[in-house]
């Protein structure tokens, strides 16, 4: 379900277009829930006959049976019809749940990757399991039982008014009074619990965050009370619910109290009326028993606020995530030549920071290519451009001599293969890990892909071999071990564009080599665009380009930088003083 929609949607509005696969579910949630509440008035309509009877001097159980029976259909239909009517809201609200996460994932993936990089993951995770899962119970509940709690006062008012217009006035002479106490509680709700929602939420992502880096809080002896972010999200979640309450509770409890008194005027002015005989005594009892039930259900209907609140507040939360400005492309496969790379004039900013100046170069095909250059220097910037993680913000990025605003960013990720250092591992068998390379691709051709990552013979010494569990994020795996399942799992996808974002830079010297190894075997025959850290994995590059500031401050072979540009010389410098570091040590 595609779901697009304009900053300008309202609440209703959008929850209207959540809600459109499951309109006929709503409709009879509201249908039954009127019905019920049309029955809910039938016990007091007869309850009312019965007392009307009896008053009048007629003691007979012929009439009164009836109506007894009819009061108790009345209370069974009432029930039956709302039970429906809650089983069938529960079905609307459960498929709006599984159509706003629908829509999040689908959003998150048109979103630009560097937005979904940008963003902390418990945010993402919050919204999406936590967040949406707020609104089950208010769009269950709300649509039977606001509905029963406004019909059934209505009903009960036009046949109060039936009996005695008079009282039926004065019973709700006390409920403008409550409505008063009400708007004085609503006067600057919406900012009061935009602060609680706000603040909930920084607690959950700072909670995700603390037992996201649990390791290192231990490490460095940091409890919750004195991990600052998580101990201030919980201070502010404290303070904006305390606040809330104190200027809510008061008015609330007012109203309360003083909207369903209704009895403080029909008790008097009914008695008065009942002496000067213009009000019988049935039809003054039968008023008492209205008024006891008129209000209360009204008084129900406002304990919603809250409820309301909170889903507007997360309607427009989700709605924020939902309008986030998508990466435009065509839906038409381009006739891409090659898996040559050409950068023309482009500039790119990171929000107002450009960090990108009007860069050109071309990356040969069938060649290695490699970005060096102090940290910062706009690298892996480069390489997320070339695959399309983010738009240029001028200027033109090629990809086989076309441009990548006129790629679907399918056929862009089907046409490389991007190796980080950081590739994520999913809570999967190590097989589903690597077919995720291509989906479609047998066990044999799984196989092959890791003994080329050399991975295979280490996946065999396990107890489940290629069906073992790997944890989450890959926890069960050493980290030179999850590199070459990574990049097993690019051999198999076997893209002709292979971009390999510092692969090796936190690699022990002992897995450095066998990687290198795997990455020979992956980029054979491959269009490679290597981000390097450790310069001499990069020494035989075809062309190797030095970065400085966002800026190309140099092109060339290793042994040309090397007599001509002062930077590369220096960084080299470094990079070998490094290894004798390391030498020596060993």
């Amino acid at each position: 379900m595609e779901i697009k929609m304009e900053n300008s949607k309202n609440t209703l509005h959008r929850l209207f277009e959540l809600a459109k696969s499951c309109r006929g579910l709503l409709a009879e949630s509201v249908i039954f829930a009127v019905l019920g509440a049309g029955f809910g008035i039938v016990p007091y309509i007869a309850v009312s006959r019965i007392i009307i009877q009896i008053c009048s001097g007629d003691y007979s159980l012929q009439p009164i049976i009836p109506m007894a029976v009819i009061a108790l259909l009345g209370y069974l239909l009432q029930l039956c019809l709302s039970t429906v009517s809650t089983v069938q809201s529960h079905r609307a609200a459960f498929t709006v749940l599984k159509n706003i996460r629908t829509a999040l994932t689908k959003k998150l993936s048109r979103a630009p990757m560097g937005f979904v990089l940008d963003t902390p993951s418990g945010k993402f995770k919050a919204m999406i399991v936590d967040t949406v899962e707020k609104l089950e119970l208010p769009l269950a509940h709300m649509i039977p039982e606001l509905t029963a709690n406004i019909m059934i006062p209505v009903l009960m008012l036009i046949y109060f008014m039936f009996l005695d217009w008079r009282l039926a006035l004065i019973a709700l002479a006390t409920f403008p009074i409550g409505m008063l106490c009400y708007m004085g509680m609503m006067k600057d709700y919406e900012k009061r619990y935009d602060r609680v929602i706000k603040a909930a939420k920084a607690m959950d992502a700072a909670t995700v965050e603390y037992i996201g880096g649990i390791e290192v809080v231990k490490a460095f002896n940091q409890s919750s009370d004195s991990y600052r972010k998580y101990a201030e999200a919980v201070k502010e979640n404290e303070n904006s619910k305390s606040e809330w309450f104190k200027k809510t509770n008061p008015y609330y409890a007012a109203g309360i109290a003083i909207a369903p008194s209704s009895l403080i005027g029909v008790l008097p002015v009914g008695s008065l009326f009942y002496i000067g005989g213009s009000i019988s005594a049935g039809s003054f009892i039968s008023c008492i028993i209205l008024s006891l039930g008129l209000i209360a259900p009204l008084i129900q209907a406002l304990r919603y606020t809250d409820s309301l609140a909170m889903v507007d507040a997360t309607v427009k939360e989700i709605g924020s995530l939902l309008d986030t400005e998508e990466m435009e492309r065509p839906k038409k496969r381009a006739p891409i030549k090659g898996a040559n790379i050409e950068f023309y004039n482009v500039s790119f900013s990171y929000k107002d920071t450009e960090v990108l100046h009007s860069i050109s170069f071309e990356a040969n095909e069938n060649e290695m290519t490699a970005l060096v250059g102090p940290s910062g220097s706009g690298k892996s910037t480069v390489a997320r451009l070339i695959a399309s993680f983010w738009n240029a913000g001028s200027g033109t990025v090629k990809i086989g001599g076309v441009d990548v605003q006129n790629i679907p960013l399918s056929q862009v990720m089907e046409h490389i293969s991007y190796v980080s250092q950081d590739n994520y591992l999913f809570h999967l068998s190590i097989r589903e890990n690597i077919r995720i390379g291509r989906p479609d691709a047998t066990n044999s051709e799984i196989e092959n892909a890791a003994k080329k990552a050399a991975c295979h013979d280490f996946i065999v010494s396990f107890p489940n071999g290629y069906d073992t569990v790997v944890g989450d994020s890959g926890s069960n795996l050493s980290g030179g071990e999850k590199q070459r399942i990574a990049i097993a799992r690019a051999i198999l996808k076997d893209s002709p564009l292979v971009i390999l974002d510092e692969a090796t830079a936190f690699t022990d010297p002992e897995n450095e080599s066998i990687i290198q190894h795997s990455i020979s075997e992956l980029v054979a025959g491959k269009t490679l665009i290597v981000i390097a850290h450790r310069l001499s994995t990069i020494t035989s590059a075809d062309k190797i380009i030095v970065m400085n500031e966002g800026n190309i401050e140099a092109e060339g072979r290793h042994a040309e930088l090397i007599k001509n540009c002062a930077l590369y010389r220096e960084l080299w410098d470094a990079h070998i003083s490094t290894l004798d570091i390391k030498e020596v040590s060993a």
